[in-house]
């Protein structure tokens, strides 16, 4: 993101009018690569080709917000592969992170990882390392440090039946699994802060607190979640395009101000129930209209999404959850030219 853009962002978290709304968009591989014309697995392992499809993003559509901007990652992957899941990468399919507790007699022994030599997560920051100055040169720079969330990293490592089985039947070891993976984004979040000091946000993505109920969300999620973002940053951002019946009214507890939603919420709904302190991206269907409709389906949508809104104060208008595949540059560029029209 650029220093203007940032800025653009803060006035949109602080309810301040803009006209017209801010567009913003979470990319990362399952979108990105094959729009830029290469395979998932060019996208992970050259980081020439990593930066020139994030550059050619960003310049493509310099009214979008690209959050979180040069996203470091390697899918699912990252974070599991720490605690020694084992990693499959297809050529071009999205990869994979294999279980690694079998049991949960598993969870006493594992050892909090080291985010700066174990797993992907060292690949992650150096990347940005290595292009950093590129980064900069191109008038952009790195604000937020990102990871999965705590409930999304245990489903891998378990299972997520095995997982949210276990929640029930053993609890003292789910919290164990929970505290030791918690500690250690806490760390990676902490390394990237003092790596780039310019960091000015933190980025969670978990879906999974959307497959648990309201009271196992207030156990397993809330004091997790509280520690994570428990941080001095201008910018706490969380994804989740599960449910979010068991978790919505906690976002300000849980010290969220920024909020990537599931596309079948009404953002007027979701307002209310946070008394309007949160920032809401969304929310028009992602697959069915901005990947498969047409040019006219994607004006419309955003034109009855921003007709709708009763307060356009804390809105950054996006997609219900990240870019999915497929989506076209003739798509996006009608999104934003309705975003300016109808706002």
């Amino acid at each position: 993101m650029t220093e203007l853009q940032w800025k653009q962002l803060l006035d949109v978290i602080e309810g301040k009018e803009t006209n017209p709304l801010q567009t913003g968009f979470v990319i990362d591989s399952p979108w990105l690569p094959n729009w830029y014309g290469i395979k998932l697995l060019d996208y992970f392992t050259s980081d020439e080709l990593w930066f020139k499809a994030n550059l050619h993003a960003i310049n493509s559509f310099p009214d979008v917000m690209f959050l979180p901007g040069f996203w470091s990652e390697f899918g699912m992957c990252t974070e599991p592969s720490a605690f020694g899941a084992r990693c499959s990468f297809p050529s071009n399919e999205f990869p994979h992170a294999h279980k690694s507790i079998s049991s949960v007699s598993d969870i006493a022994g594992l050892v909090k990882p080291n985010p700066e030599t174990d797993g992907f997560a060292s690949f992650m920051l150096n990347r940005l390392l290595i292009n950093q100055k590129r980064i900069e040169d191109s008038g952009h720079r790195i604000y937020f440090s990102v990871s999965r969330g705590p409930l999304n990293i245990a489903s891998f490592l378990m299972g997520t039946t095995e997982f949210l089985t276990a929640m029930i039947t053993n609890p003292d070891e789910i919290h164990q699994l929970l505290t030791v993976i918690n500690e250690y984004l806490i760390d990676l979040h902490d390394l990237h802060k003092q790596v780039f000091p310019t960091i000015d946000g933190i980025f969670i993505l978990d879906d999974i607190i959307g497959f648990i109920g309201e009271e196992e969300f207030k156990v397993f999620g809330l004091p997790y979640f509280k520690a994570l973002f428990d941080r001095d940053v201008s910018v706490r951002f969380l994804h989740n395009d599960a449910s979010i019946k068991s978790s919505i009214s906690y976002l300000p507890e849980m010290g969220v101000n920024l909020f990537n939603m599931g596309f079948d919420t009404d953002l007027n709904e979701l307002k209310e129930q946070t008394g309007n302190q949160i920032t809401m991206m969304g929310n028009i269907p992602p697959r069915d209209v901005l990947a498969n409709g047409t040019q006219q389906d994607v004006g419309t949508a955003v034109k009855e999404m921003i007709n709708n809104l009763k307060d356009r104060n804390r809105v950054l208008v996006s997609c219900g959850g990240g870019m999915p595949p497929d989506v076209s540059t003739e798509n996006i560029n009608s999104f934003t030219e309705a975003v300016r029209k109808f706002s």
